[in-house]
This record gives structure tokens, C-alpha cells and sequence, in this order.
């Protein structure tokens, strides 16, 4: 039986978290999130880029934990919009947005652009730190596509239901899990990154201790 590997998964959101823990899970991965830590940081993304972000979370939470840390930050740009919401994607509609609130405020700010005109991206990109908060890894992948006019589907999360791949003519809402899990940023980082992160485990240079703290 191959040993496991203890790396805790750097978020807060539960269905981020959740992805992260299925695209991992086929691997030799002992995987935690933030919930089983009750003295978890949250931190503020204070960051300019994703990468930035990715490596606050990363860093502090490793350090603050004494664990491995997979820090993720993630987002959507639009062209029409100069990039926006970017960075501030969670947090596109105000302080206390929520997934309807930013899809809401999206469409709205792209009310007067055409179809042919709301091209967009989601990009990922991952950091992990070791226990005392060096970044060890890091990569960024990029899924593109292009903005509904209105959402179609439930499944996902965040701007799923309006991001379209044009491929499929259907959105990530439409798509589902088991799509998303081969098309999305998030996979596509993961499989860049993994290859690099099986090895470094498997170094020897893997501080894995036995319970949360």
C-alpha cells in the first residue's frame, strides 16, 4: 500500500475545497481542508494578482499550521471589461456578495455588450508551501470561454452557470462535475502541477504529522 502524503487544502470555501479534494483524491494524498483546523487563519487577500494571493495563503496558513499547504487563488477576467472582476471576483458585487449577487452584477455591467463581444478566461493558480511557509511549487492555467446572456444550469459554482465553453455550447452549470474536472483552470493546473508535487512527496522532504492540531 503506498504511503500517504498529509497536505492540507488552503480554503474556506466549501465547494472549492471539495473540487480540489476530487481532483487530488486519485493520488497519494492524505487530504484536510481548514475545517478540520478550528485555529485556521483567514486571510486577506491583499494581493495584486492571483499569484499573490495563492502564496498569502499558502505561506501563512502553513506556517501558522505547521503543515503542507496547497494555497489556491482563482478567478474570472473579462475582455470587455478590461479584466474585471479579476482579483476581486468573490467579492465582485460588494463585502457580502455571494455567487447571485456577482452573477447579477456581472450580467448588469455587460448589459450593452454582444455575445460576440464577452469573450472571458478563468484562470488558477496554485502555491504550496511547506511547513515553514517556503513556497516549494507553484503553477497558473487558464480556461477560456465566453459569457451567457443569461445563466443556464446548476451545477458548479461562482460564474459557472454563465461561463460557457464554446466547444460544448453549453455552460459549466450545464456541464457538470465530471466536465469540469477535465476542462476547468483548476484541472489544469492541478495536472500541470502534479507531476512536480508526486515527487517532492515522495523526496523524503514531506513533514507529515499524524493528527490535526
Amino acid at each position: 500500500m503506498s504511503p500517504q502524503y498529509d497536505l492540507v487544502l488552503g480554503t474556506h470555501n466549501r465547494k472549492k475545497g471539495e473540487e480540489l479534494a476530487a481532483l487530488l483524491a486519485p493520488y497519494d494524498f492524505q487530504l484536510m481542508t481548514l475545517a478540520d483546523f478550528p485555529s485556521a487563519l483567514t486571510v486577506a487577500e491583499t494581493g495584486d494578482s492571483f499569484a499573490e494571493n495563492a502564496a498569502l495563503k499558502a505561506t501563512q496558513q502553513a506556517r501558522h499550521l505547521d503543515r503542507w499547504v496547497i494555497g489556491e487563488d482563482s478567478g474570472l477576467s473579462v475582455d470587455a471589461l478590461q479584466g474585471a472582476p479579476g482579483v476581486f471576483s468573490a467579492r465582485y458585487s460588494g463585502e457580502t456578495a455571494s455567487d447571485e449577487s456577482n452573477n447579477r452584477y456581472l450580467l448588469k455591467q455587460l448589459a450593452t455588450t454582444p455575445l460576440a463581444q464577452r469573450n472571458a478566461h478563468y484562470t488558477c493558480h496554485i502555491a504550496i508551501a511547506d511547513p515553514t511557509g517556503g513556497i516549494r511549487l507553484c503553477c497558473e492555467s487558464y480556461c477560456r470561454g465566453k459569457i451567457r446572456l443569461e445563466g443556464a444550469g446548476s451545477a458548479g459554482f461562482g460564474y459557472d452557470p454563465l461561463f460557457e465553453i464554446p466547444e460544448y455550447h453549453r455552460t459549466f452549470g450545464q456541464l457538470g462535475d465530471d466536465v469540469k474536472s477535465v476542462l476547468s483552470h483548476r484541472a489544469r493546473a492541478i495536472r500541470r502541477l502534479l507531476p512536480e508535487l508526486l515527487q517532492l512527496a515522495r523526496s523524503g522532504d514531506w513533514n507529515s504529522p499524524s493528527q490535526p492540531s
